[in-house]
């Protein structure tokens, strides 16, 4: 992947300021309102006789035991080979499969609670991001920026419970943005103001959004990455090959966002008719391909939110009952109802479901970097935790095998964030960030939605408390 490090001394300091945790978070460090959730609080544990996906891509491994000590792995082997350790505090793992927390990389602060209107849920969401074992998550833009700077703080002084945060900046949007909240920038010395400012109080990622033009985005790339920060983008009247050549990081919603198949398309503009060229687009043809292969050159990564795209299509599951009962009573009706939806006669939902699903893995297959968030914003029924679950199970129906969806979902987040060296695998020396689940993903993706403790610096938290912590909260706190 392609590297935007600026020199050596500028990176080290924004590395302090990035929100990416210099030392372990111990239990000491801890507020009680975060120890009510805390089930294993010893500093040395002995998780014994799991089954092992490490997130680098290998093959499941069973009867495997992990040792951590001072929030770090320190030792991953045959449960014969590792015995029990003296002092550890033994996690009796048989039965169950342990993966690294996973790394996120769309994920969000808000939540749609009326038309145009997002509120900011600064006390549900991040319980129910770490109950669904997401132990480090990129925001994947922000309506409310101090608030989320806030968020982290927060959760990094032991006060508030949830993931490690990567912030991203408010969005990186031209003048004609739908939403009133968004910055109106018209040009690239009002890009650069802005990536220098939010790069200044601590926004370690910024991204770009449907009618910026490309002189502004090209500004605003430039200056990110001369801080050493990366931009993604969820894009309209920008190709995704213009994007890639402008020197973009990432791509949000797969190929969802893609304009380079419309017809008569127009410079800097947002065209019509997306959705039928993604219909008639033969995933054989140069057309396809020569993208594919031209983002894989340029080291673009593509994100995966299918938890946000399945909700156009009929026929699909609909929000588990946890999520249902987390939301706003006054707007699980509304929620429900939007969802109903994709039952219309001619609805051609499926049929684009299907269509994104073979994109990315066409794109994955190439060579191409995937990683996954989950986007809850949309209809509603997106909630988060939930759809982290759901995210993987997601990866697996596109064609992924277990361990290489696991290896997106953890390994490949990191290495985008540049924290492999701390995050996204098991491997000794690492942060002791996992997720413990009862049963057997490969042979039932319904293990996904059923974790028992997922360890965050080797603290390991109650994942069903945390969930069932949040009930008629999102929407609204």
């Amino acid at each position: 992947m392609r590297s935007s490090r600026a020199p050596v001394v500028l990176f080290t300091v924004l590395l302090a300021l990035s929100g990416a945790p210099v030392t372990a978070q111990v239990y000491a460090d801890l507020s009680p309102q975060v120890r009510e959730f805390v089930t294993v609080s010893a500093t040395h544990v002995l998780i014994r006789n799991v089954r092992l996906i490490d997130g680098t891509g290998a093959p499941a491994r069973e009867g495997m035991s992990v040792v951590l000590r001072d929030g770090r792995i320190e030792r991953v082997g045959s449960t014969a080979e590792v015995g029990s350790p003296a002092g550890a505090e033994v996690v009796d793992g048989t039965g169950q499969t342990l993966t690294p927390g996973f790394v996120m990389l769309h994920e969000h602060m808000f939540y749609p609670s009326g038309p145009g209107r997002y509120n900011t849920n600064q006390f549900s969401f991040p319980p129910l991001y770490l109950a669904g074992g997401t132990t480090t998550i990129r925001t994947g833009g922000s309506l409310d920026p101090y608030t989320d700077l806030s968020i982290r703080a927060e959760i990094e002084a032991g006060r508030h419970v949830g993931p490690n945060m990567d912030v991203t900046a408010p969005y990186l949007e031209g003048p004609t943005g739908f939403l009133w909240a968004f910055p109106k920038l018209a040009n690239p010395d009002e890009a650069r103001a802005h990536v220098n400012f939010w790069a200044d109080r601590g926004a370690t990622s910024f991204k770009a959004y449907n009618v910026i033009d490309r002189a502004t985005l090209g500004a605003a790339i430039e200056a990110a990455h001369l801080r050493g920060l990366k931009v993604t983008g969820h894009l309209c009247s920008i190709t995704y090959r213009e994007a890639a050549d402008l020197g973009i990081d990432n791509l949000e919603h797969g190929f969802f966002a893609a304009t380079d198949w419309v017809a008569d398309k127009r410079p800097d503009e947002c065209p019509g008719g997306a959705n039928q060229s993604y219909l008639d687009l033969d995933l054989a043809s140069p057309a396809f391909t020569d993208l594919v292969d031209h983002l894989v050159e340029r080291g673009v990564a593509l994100t995966s939110t299918l938890t946000v795209v399945e909700r156009r299509a009929p026929g699909r599951e609909p929000p588990p009952q946890g999520a249902q009962d987390a939301m706003l009573p006054q707007l699980h009706e509304r929620v429900m109802a939007g969802l109903a939806r994709a039952d219309r006669p001619g609805n051609s939902g499926g049929e684009l479901l299907a269509k994104y699903m073979a994109m990315e893995k066409a794109f994955y297959d190439a060579g191409g970097v995937l990683v996954v968030g989950t986007d809850p914003t949309g209809g509603g029924d997106v909630v988060p935790g939930y759809a982290n679950q759901r995210a993987l199970q997601l990866l697996m129906e596109l064609g992924l095998t277990v361990e290489q969806a696991v290896e997106v979902a953890t390994r490949n987040g990191a290495e985008y964030l540049e924290r492999l060296d701390e995050v996204g695998t098991v491997e000794v020396g690492k942060r002791a960030d996992l997720v413990l689940m009862r049963g057997d993903p490969a042979a039932d993706p319904g293990a996904f939605r059923a974790m028992t403790l997922v360890f965050k610096d080797g603290v390991g938290y109650d994942s069903p408390k945390l969930f069932a912590s949040v009930q008629g909260w999102v929407g609204v706190r």
